[in-house]
């Protein structure tokens, strides 16, 4: 269970956009990956907290480009 929040917390700090994404990190390239996608499919969460982004872009997996995609598999999501 520690290992999946602690995967949580990484992958929530290359996922974020906007300020908090500025303060926490994950590589530009990581950012701009996803970014898109979570304006698309999340922009309705996106005050809701990381958690809640991760969690609206794991329910569409589907959708999300293959640049997002693989962010999400390279923090073993």
């Amino acid at each position: 269970m520690r290992k999946f929040f602690f995967a949580l917390m990484l992958l929530s700090a290359s996922i974020s956009t906007g300020a908090i994404a500025q303060q926490r990190g994950g590589t530009p390239d990581e950012q701009k990956a996803c970014s898109r996608d979570v304006s698309r499919f999340c922009r309705s969460l996106m005050d809701q907290g990381d958690f809640t982004i991760l969690a609206c872009l794991q329910q569409n997996r589907a959708k999300l480009t293959k640049g997002c995609i693989q962010v999400l598999t390279n923090h073993g999501q």
